[in-house]
């Protein structure tokens, strides 16, 4: 079975401000680029966005690795929501999850796909990660 790789990033100009997220999926040597913003958001919104979004352009059963230099959705993703659910979705705080709309959305879509994440460093010499920041900057600043 081919791997899936897939790269994401969200952005924001302002916190909140105006947001933009974006994608690159490889693919048998294929590359697949999406992107989108929201008039009122917040990075960490946008950071979930993109992989979700991501996500729903695979299959079940697919094998994907996904990198992000979003620690908030790699922590979030492997090491809080089970916390977080079996807590009927409330944070060590006893408060509400954030963005516990997009967090329940991204957990739908991880069921019955093998995804490892990936934490890459964020501005550094990673191409595509290099490539998702610039395409999720854009599409933040073409949200007028």
């Amino acid at each position: 079975m081919t791997e899936t790789i897939v790269y994401t990033d969200g952005s924001c100009l302002g916190n909140p401000g105006k947001g933009g997220w974006a994608a690159v999926i490889i693919k048998n040597n294929q590359e697949e680029i999406i992107f989108g913003s929201e008039k009122n958001s917040t990075n960490n919104r946008m950071e979930l966005t993109a992989a979700i979004n991501a996500l729903l352009k695979t299959k079940e059963n697919e094998k994907i690795k996904i990198y992000t230099d979003s620690k908030y959705l790699k922590d979030g993703i492997e090491k809080w929501i089970n916390n977080w659910k079996n807590n009927n979705w409330k944070n060590a705080n006893k408060k509400d999850v954030k963005n516990k709309d997009l967090w329940t959305k991204l957990d739908s879509l991880i069921n019955k796909k093998q995804i490892s994440w990936e934490w890459v460093k964020a501005h550094s010499i990673n191409e595509y990660n290099n490539k998702v920041d610039i395409l999720a900057r854009k599409a933040a600043s073409a949200n007028d």
